[in-house]
């Protein structure tokens, strides 16, 4: 089997197809610095996200952090809410919803996702902007890399990768941060206290940033991220995406203002190759489009700046969909993409529901199941169970147990009192429940085991089990 595959076929000089090695190393990609409207837009999508995850684990909420992922403690603090392990299945929900979310936006706008808020996206740009500041914009940072080392040069490349490296152990304090405690984690770390796993964790994450985004950058995006696989499933004719306008564009080639290039047949494309200059995964948008990309607008930007110095009109690259490059008309209401919409409120409104009527207490009832269902004692019938209660609020609770059932049984219950719960703390206390033998009159019967806080009787919880007696 060849290890070569064919590229396109070139459409001037001897038209003979181009090879190149399967395995061959990327060259490393130079973006030029562009400013656009698509530009600024990644600033207020970018910034807020950014700052909420460098930020957040700072806050403090009623005396613990606001978000905070206590593994060994199995409890897991998002602002004013506690969750356990028992809350799984809402993280399932999340994760579902976030998928439904991410095809219907797909659906509608194609990839602005990875163009404007994916983490790879933000932290390349980042570590790129460290470049620029160090090391100059394109044609200096190539000049640079071409140049042999020098004072100059180490100096350049030691401050971009000490930037790098600032960056990547911010990002790896704030991630672990969320798990170990942030406040905990800067001071034990200062004072070489801390545990083993966290300060192996930080180290991880530490290089993983900057290796990913300092070195790999667009090639996670073109061999390692998923999403780029199964993308076009979710596009249709309408999809909006950036396209190049090949009609208004062709054919290309270079000229000077104020000249009747028309007539010459040439379109509006000057061939300047900015489109290309500043892709951040290093593609030709004019060659149609291509699972590498992001949506990130930057070729947008680029060529309504060439278009604006040519006093030509924008938008030979923009956002738009392939329908509307073939008849100048984008369906916007499709059932496609009701029918994603309908399905992600419906979802986000059942998960809102489950949430909002969550319970921060939590009861488990288990039934003495030994050779004595039950016991005989002064003419009561009497049952033991366990009960286990978790206290999954973030104050402390004092908790009561009561008994309904039967409105006709008189049901008499024996526990120890005073069941004072911290925040987070699970419990379990014995109890028997009696009913007078004389009463009862079915083999067995359901009751309820209701858990209240006294200081808050809105906090409660129940639990079905069944009360044994004699046939």
């Amino acid at each position: 089997m060849s290890d070569r595959i064919p590229t396109r076929e070139e459409q001037e000089g001897d038209g003979e197809v181009r090879y190149r090695m399967l395995y061959e190393s990327e060259d490393k990609v130079y973006i030029r610095h562009i400013r656009g409207v698509y530009t600024r837009i990644r600033k207020y999508t970018g910034l807020p996200l950014l700052l909420a995850f460098f930020f957040i684990p700072w806050l403090n909420i009623d005396g613990h952090q606001a978000v905070h992922f206590d593994l060994p403690a199995r409890q897991f603090h998002i602002f004013w809410t506690t969750f356990g392990p028992q809350d799984g299945f809402l993280l399932a929900w999340l994760l579902i919803i976030a998928a439904f979310a991410l095809f219907a936006i797909t659906t509608w706008l194609g990839r602005v996702w990875c163009g404007f808020t994916c983490p790879q996206t933000v932290w390349t740009l980042m570590f790129i902007w460290a470049e620029r500041v160090c090391e100059g914009d394109r044609s200096k940072r190539m000049k640079l890399d071409a140049a042999p080392w020098s004072v100059e040069k180490v100096v350049r490349k030691g401050g971009t990768h000490a930037i790098w490296l600032i960056i990547s152990l911010a990002t790896a304090l704030a991630f672990v941060g969320y798990f170990y405690g942030i406040r905990d984690l800067v001071l034990d770390l200062a004072t070489f206290s801390a545990h083993p796993q966290g300060a192996f964790w930080v180290a991880f994450f530490t290089f993983a940033t900057y290796m990913n985004a300092g070195f790999l950058r667009e090639q996670v995006c073109k061999y390692m991220c998923p999403y780029a696989r199964f993308q076009s499933v979710m596009y249709d004719k309408d999809t909006l995406a950036v396209y190049y306008d090949a009609r208004r564009g062709e054919a290309r080639g270079p000229r000077k203002k104020n000249v009747d290039y028309k007539s010459q047949g040439m379109g509006d494309c000057i061939d300047c190759y900015w489109c290309v200059q500043v892709c951040p995964v290093d593609i030709d948008i004019r060659d149609g489009m291509q699972y590498e990309c992001i949506n990130c607008g930057l070729c947008v930007d680029a060529c309504n700046s060439v278009m604006d110095k040519m006093e030509y009109p924008r938008g030979l690259i923009r956002f738009t969909s392939e329908d509307e490059l073939e008849t100048g008309k984008t369906q916007f209401a499709r059932p496609r993409l009701f029918g994603y919409a309908a399905v992600l409120l419906l979802m986000f409104g059942l998960f809102t529901q489950q949430v909002l009527t969550r319970s921060p207490v939590q009861v488990e009832v288990q039934r003495d199941r030994g050779a004595r269902m039950y016991r005989l004692s002064q003419g009561l019938v009497q049952n033991v169970y366990t009960v286990k209660i978790n206290n999954m609020d973030q104050k402390p609770h004092q908790f009561s147990i009561a008994i309904e059932g039967n409105p006709d049984y008189d049901y008499s219950l024996r526990m120890q009192r005073g069941i004072q719960l911290s925040p987070g703390e699970i419990y379990s206390v014995p109890i028997r429940v009696s009913v007078p033998k004389a009463q009862l009159k079915d083999y067995k019967h359901d009751i309820e085991i209701v858990i209240r806080a006294k200081d808050a009787p809105e906090l409660e919880d129940r639990h079905k089990t069944v009360f044994i007696g004699p046939k």
